[in-house]
């Protein structure tokens, strides 16, 4: 597979409808405005739905029950309550335990943002909304070692290294591949990944966007697909059990519950991502200016002088290697020595009352640690770092940096924020659910609606956990009463919750890639992403769903244990 194809490819209609994409949503107003925008049709819709009394009934399914009769029809008395002893109801057309949705609470009901209370709550929380903005405080923290990094020049060295080791052709996959299993640390891909990759692009004589759109594609459309069992894993395991238990309450949903097919579809993701770049959005790319982010008159380093290393550079990168040698092994050491402060399990820092590995905990703090180390070294090796003081002014050369990205996180945090206090994201996530629970229809054709309601919902509520905490108590029961397992309706999520990821402006890491984006092309707006964006999603979402019911034909094991259906316990 080729990862350039000719002029002509550029063309045709798909061309022309995604440089449409660009054009239109370019014009929008900048990305600041947009969330601001947004943060006020939020306050307005909120404040109409409370006006108009919109409510919405939280539910759950609960089984149906009737009382135990003897022989003679007299009820069984439980004898240590009293009370008559109750039975789950068979439906005898279906063998299954018959089931009905049922009030689980208050109704739910928008919360006005334009009533004296609510713009309070609006004005008080701006600080807060922006203070607890989980990328901002990742970026800035993981960008203090990668900035000293690309500042004394290590990234430069490395991607000279790997633009000559790597070839030309496997450049696109090993991106895709590194983007999809940068999960298994947590977020820390939306960090390193993109500007690395356009780096590496560049210096192949390529687009910087499609290096960009590459590594997102991976780190972010393929976020549910990995080759290692990760912190990921073991949260929506927790989230599914419970729910599961709703109906068969000695049902267990391991971490290990989608192993298989996450990890088969790793390798399927990474050879449809790599089609994706070649053939839809690498053409479309390349023959724009240079300072608009495209490929012509960049020169192509790889095999050339220019691509050479001189023995300043050999030196430095002995030095990065041996000092990200010890940090690694010191690393290792702290995660696997009982005793030791990363082994075990320890409270979550966004969640005390849950637990999680440490290393995990930990990942964003490491990230920088293994990056400033090396940085570091090379920098003395090489002799751009002489003092103290410049190491300092290269970590504050890097927060300067992030300047753009720090104002766009201050009005998406508002943005946010206000849409899930006003309790709209909540509303809209139980009527879908609702409207599928009392559908009558195929559990494959019930499967795809569930991945598309996923995906609808994604464009608004962006967080996977959180969605998911809203959509399971309903789904998963819901799904195990037309015999579709916990472990196939969780990964069905994944799936639908991944693809849809990088096309959404609800994506907290949207604009850490769009700030990266204009580092290339200073017009790139959001209509600039959606266009790069929208054929990986459009493209693993067809492939990924219809590999997954390829995959429940065939009736193979999702994991340890992954079952496909489920039957009731007799």
């Amino acid at each position: 597979m080729r990862d350039q194809s000719t002029s002509q490819a550029s063309g045709g209609a798909m061309a022309g409808f995604l440089n449409l994409i660009e054009r239109l949503g370019n014009k929008l107003p900048e990305p600041v405005m947009l969330f601001v925008a947004g943060a006020a049709i939020v306050m307005i819709v909120s404040h109409i739905g409370a006006m108009a009394g919109w409510s919405v009934e939280p539910v759950r399914l609960q089984q149906v029950t009737q009382a135990v009769v003897d022989a003679s029809g007299n009820p069984v008395m439980d004898p240590q309550t009293g009370a008559p002893m109750m039975e789950p109801v068979i439906d005898p057309a279906t063998d299954r335990v018959q089931t009905m949705l049922v009030k689980a609470g208050e109704p739910l009901r928008p919360y006005s943002l334009l009533t004296p209370d609510g713009l309070y709550w609006c004005i008080s929380g701006l600080v807060r909304n922006f203070i607890n903005f989980p990328p901002l405080g990742i970026v800035l923290t993981g960008m203090l070692g990668v900035g000293v990094a690309e500042k004394t020049g290590l990234f430069d060295a490395l991607l000279k290294a790997l633009a000559r080791a790597v070839p030309r052709s496997l450049i696109t996959p090993t991106v895709l591949f590194l983007g999809i299993t940068s999960n298994v640390a947590s977020d820390a891909g939306y960090i390193v990944l993109p500007p690395l990759a356009a780096a590496l692009f560049m210096a192949a004589g390529r687009s910087p966007l499609a290096g960009i759109a590459t590594a997102f594609a991976g780190v972010s459309a393929g976020f549910g697909a990995n080759l290692l069992i990760g912190g990921t894993d073991a949260l929506m395991a927790g989230i599914t059990q419970p729910n599961a238990q709703i109906l068969d309450s000695d049902y267990s949903v391991t971490a290990t519950s989608n192993w298989t097919f996450m990890a088969v579809s790793t390798f399927l993701l990474t050879f449809v991502g790599w089609g994706v770049t070649a053939w839809l959005v690498e053409p479309r790319l390349k023959n724009r200016p240079l300072e608009e982010g495209g490929a012509l008159g960049l020169k192509v380093s790889q095999g050339t002088d220019e691509g050479m290393l001189n023995a300043t550079e050999w030196r430095g990168l002995r030095w990065a290697g041996i000092a990200f040698s010890l940090a690694l092994a010191v690393v290792l050491l702290a995660v696997l020595i009982p005793g030791w402060p990363l082994h075990g399990n320890g409270p979550e820092p966004t969640n005390p009352a849950r637990e999680s590995s440490r290393w995990v905990n930990s990942v964003v703090p490491l990230v920088m640690i293994l990056f400033l180390v090396p940085g570091l070294a090379y920098g003395v090796a090489t002799d751009r770092i002489q003092s103290q003081k410049d190491a300092i002014n290269a970590m504050v050369d890097a927060m300067r940096a992030m300047a753009p990205i720090i104002v766009m996180s201050f009005v998406a945090a508002q943005f946010i924020a206000f849409f899930n206090h006003s309790n709209l994201g909540r509303m809209l996530a139980i009527t879908g659910g609702v409207a599928l629970a009392e559908s009558s229809l195929h559990p494959k054709i019930v499967i795809v609606m569930f991945m598309f309601v996923t995906m609808g919902l994604n464009l608004l509520v962006s967080s996977m956990s959180a969605k998911y905490l809203l959509m399971a108590p309903i789904f998963v029961p819901m799904l195990m009463m037309m015999g579709i397992s916990p472990e196939l309706t969780q990964v069905s999520y994944r799936i639908a919750d991944s693809v849809t990821n990088v096309i959404t402006p609800m994506n907290s890491y949207m604009i850490i890639i769009l700030a990266t984006t204009q580092r290339f092309a200073r017009s790139a707006g959001m209509g600039t992403m959606i266009s790069m964006m929208l054929p990986y999603s459009v493209v693993f979402g067809i492939i990924w769903i219809a590999f997954l019911l390829v995959w429940m034909w065939f009736g193979f094991s999702l994991g340890f244990p992954g079952p496909i259906w489920y039957t009731p316990a007799n």
